[in-house]
């Protein structure tokens, strides 16, 4: 029943209590009085909202419209007779005659109470029903003509209406002494009550429907009809009762559990569109306007109708109704075929490749050509470009300064020690927690189907292990003919990556499984010339640091000189990361003399790089001295470039052992092996007693021995070490050599070869000997980095020590000297 009326009808009873008034039940001698009275031929009519009178019934209303106000004090003065009826749409502010229904009430002004809010509380009593023939005058207040409408029949006598009324009065003070709101008071009152057709009005005045319902009861004439309807919905509240006292009493219940849950839904609902309408509603709601504006294909669009119509039969409080909605929203949130437009201006794309990096001619000109070839044919797949080359040269920058020329939105992944495949390709959206792979993720986060997608360090990948093999996920990702469907495992349905353009980048090809690098088309970026960095510096490292150490060009001034110092004392690096932190701590310098409001001098000079930076790191390592025999330099390729390698031969008396040392690997020691053994096989070829390796032990040193070095290229070195050793020839000052020898006496190419010549420059090298067939690396070589160097190409290690050695061969004194 209506908790919240019956406490507000006590309220009104102990107002009217302290004024010396009462409000009867009505008894049924009482109720014969007021039948008999007279209907009036003309009412006021009154409008409820949300309310219907019933005869007999005590009821408070708040009254707040000026015509009901001014009805109320004027019929308060006179006879206190109104009519009351209740709107058919009680959000109707002002209503008209047409708005009211048929059937009211006419009720008596107990009381009226003004309240401090300024709204009038006025407390009436029902007499009897009318029907509303007609409205006479609209103004001030509604006026109209009525009839009876209340039945003339007898009341029913038989033993059926006795145990119908004598149910609801039963089941009416169940729902009393169950309810904990209902002061206890009201059992007395309902026990007390004598006339039949009072107790179904009072009991239908306070049942906990609405007010259609309500006024569905008013209107109906037959008082045995009325009864059993009463005791129909008055035993649905009183399970209703039951089921909410036995949830919160956590009892199992009798009502099967749709019921209960739909009871919940129900109180849930309520509460929700008392706050501002119901959540679940509208993240639905939501999910349908995105899915609306999505172009997608129509197999997309089928499994999301299906997916959302299992999340509509979905509890909302379910575990799974988090899973299902959250796969719903990744789905609609993917940029399913909406693609930004391309900037087909090939000559701005170029400006903005060279604005942004120096050099990088090979890279700028594949990303021009493959611009080109999309202008004439719209469909062309993306190309998988993997820039390789050291730490430093600008791969990953690059991708952003491609995604600004050809307008494309940029997106960075690191794939450094990524070991899970689940990472690419996501987990399947059952398990708690699941989520789409990270290039599905990154794509939701771009708003973009065609990207431009760098995949940093895929060097880096750890390959099969317990978690997958990441790498043979790739394969499909990096696969133009198989990334127009890729499967992710959250989505489960296939999406297209063939218009993103791909560019991974790349430290060494050594750790990259095989079939990934035959997908991807291999670009190598070696180190910069001196020059070049100095450009860099000049046009983007010192405008950079300025900026970002909140100073000013003219603040300080880095000559062509300083920064060469700068360039060859301070650097060892293909790139130009070092270069730039030595840039930042001399305008960091600076810096705190203006923050300190002291004189500087805004040109830099040698000194401040020796203050600020310390001693040069003399990038040589060491002088180069060939002044005696055994040394000579080599040239060897490193993860962050090219580097000088020394090579030092000791002969001492012995049993002509050989002992190595410099922390070499397996492959640079066979190599020593090879040279020592081709020499003593040739040793009369070179001037060489054979007798001499008896007497002998050689010793072969490589400097800087924590650092582990390993290949074969060093090969041709290490036997012009020998033959310089044993034969007492000197090598040519400023001479560098690489290759692989082989027991025949042959040089092998090697790799790296750009890297190689970089390191030769940096070490003030003038020649260098190759083997023949590295002829053909000069090809893609500027000749800006071959210049002022001298090569030298040879086949055979005969040729090879004929040019390294000088011809001038040492005294017996100055051989013992160096053994």
């Amino acid at each position: 029943m209506n908790q919240n009326k019956k406490t507000i009808k006590l309220q009104v009873s102990e107002m009217m209590d302290s004024e010396g008034e009462f409000i009867p039940l009505l008894s049924t001698e009482e109720e014969e009085l007021m039948n008999a009275e007279e209907l009036p031929e003309e009412l006021a009519i009154l409008p409820l909202r949300n309310a219907v009178l019933f005869p007999g019934v005590v009821f408070p209303i708040t009254v707040g419209r000026d015509k009901s106000i001014r009805l109320v004090k004027e019929a308060y003065k006179k006879e206190k007779i109104i009519g009351v009826i209740a709107q058919r749409d009680p959000s109707i502010e002002d209503p008209t005659s047409a708005d009211l229904q048929e059937v009211g009430t006419v009720a008596q002004i107990l009381k009226t109470l003004q309240m401090p809010d300024g709204n009038t509380t006025v407390i009436i009593q029902g007499k009897k029903r009318f029907k509303l023939l007609d409205i006479t005058r609209e103004e001030p207040y509604f006026l109209g003509k009525v009839g009876a409408y209340d039945s003339l029949d007898a009341l029913p006598t038989d033993k059926h209406f006795y145990a119908l009324i004598q149910s609801i009065k039963d089941l009416s003070i169940q729902i009393i002494e169950k309810s904990p709101n209902i002061p206890s008071e009201a059992t007395f009152a309902i026990n007390n009550i004598e006339s039949p057709v009072f107790l179904v009005n009072f009991v239908s005045s306070n049942l906990n429907i609405s007010a259609s319902e309500k006024q569905q009861l008013l209107e109906i004439t037959d008082i045995k009809e009325r009864a059993g309807k009463v005791l129909g919905m008055i035993t649905k509240e009183l399970q209703m009762l039951d089921l909410k006292n036995q949830i919160q009493s956590k009892v199992k219940t009798d009502l099967d559990k749709q019921q209960r849950d739909y009871f919940l839904n129900q109180q849930l609902k309520t509460i929700q569109e008392e706050l501002g309408g119901t959540a679940n509603e509208t993240e639905i709601n939501e999910l349908k306007a995105k899915a609306a504006k999505k172009k997608w294909d129509k197999d997309i669009q089928k499994v999301f109708d299906r997916e959302l119509a299992k999340l509509l039969r979905m509890h909302p409080q379910a575990a799974e109704y988090g899973i299902q909605f959250n796969y719903l929203d990744h789905l609609v949130e993917l940029p399913w075929n909406e693609f930004t437009v391309d900037n087909f201006d090939l000559v701005n794309a170029q400006k903005v490749l060279d604005r942004d990096h120096y050099g990088l001619d090979k890279v700028k000109e594949r990303i021009i050509e493959h611009l080109a070839v999309y202008k004439l044919k719209n469909d062309l797949k993306a190309p998988i470009l993997c820039l390789v080359g050291p730490p430093g040269v600008g791969k990953t920058s690059l991708g952003k300064s491609i995604a600004k020329a050809v307008g494309r939105k940029y997106i960075r992944m690191s794939l450094g020690g990524l070991r899970d495949e689940a990472e690419l390709r996501g987990h399947r959206k059952t398990y708690i927690g699941a989520m789409p792979g990270r290039i599905i993720q990154n794509l939701k986060k771009a708003q973009s189907a065609n990207p431009v997608f760098v995949l940093d360090e895929i060097d880096k990948v750890i390959g099969n292990n317990i978690n997958g093999d990441p790498q043979a996920a790739l394969l499909e990702i990096l696969d133009p003919e198989q990334n127009n469907k890729f499967h992710d495992n959250f989505l489960e349905v296939d999406y297209d990556l063939s218009r993103i353009m791909f560019l991974a980048t790349a430290n060494s090809l050594s750790t990259i499984h095989p079939a990934l690098r035959d997908r991807m088309e291999i670009i190598d970026l070696s180190g910069y010339l001196v020059e070049e960095k100095m450009e860099i510096a000049r046009k983007h490292l010192i405008p950079k640091q300025i900026s970002e150490h909140g100073m000013k060009a003219s603040d300080i001034t880095f000559s062509k000189k300083i920064l060469q110092q700068i360039i060859e004392d301070y650097t060892r690096e293909a790139g130009v990361r070092s270069l730039e932190r030595n840039i930042a701590k001399l305008i960091r310098n600076k810096a705190k003399h203006i923050a300190m409001e002291q004189q500087y001098d805004k040109k830099l000079v040698p000194e401040d790089l020796e203050k600020v930076l310390g001693v040069g790191m003399a990038i040589r390592n060491f002088e180069i001295n060939h002044e005696v025999p055994g040394v000579v330099t080599g040239l060897a390729w490193t993860p962050v470039g090219g580097e000088l390698l020394f090579i030092e031969v000791s002969l001492s008396k012995g049993k002509g052992d050989l002992k190595l040392t410099g922390n070499l690997g397996d492959v640079m020691k066979e190599s020593a092996v090879i040279a020592f053994a081709y020499l003593k096989a040739h040793a009369e070829q070179f001037g060489i007693d054979v007798d001499v390796f008896e007497t002998r032990n050689v010793h072969i040193h490589v400097p800087e021995g924590a650092t582990p070095k390993d290949g074969p290229s060093a090969g041709i070195t290490m036997l012009t070490a020998l033959a310089s050793a044993f034969t007492g020839r000197k090598v040519k000052p400023a001479l560098a050599m690489t290759g692989e020898i082989t027991l025949r006496g042959k040089v092998l190419p090697v790799g790296g070869i750009k890297e190689k010549i970089l390191a030769a420059k940096r070490g003030k090298i003038t020649q260098i000997i190759l083997s023949k067939e590295n002829k053909r690396d000069f090809i893609e070589i500027k000749e800006e980095y071959i210049k002022g160097v001298q090569f030298h190409f040879v086949s055979s290690m005969s040729e090879a020590i004929a040019l390294a050695l000088d011809e001038i061969v040492l005294t017996k004194e100055m051989k013992n000297q160096n053994s």
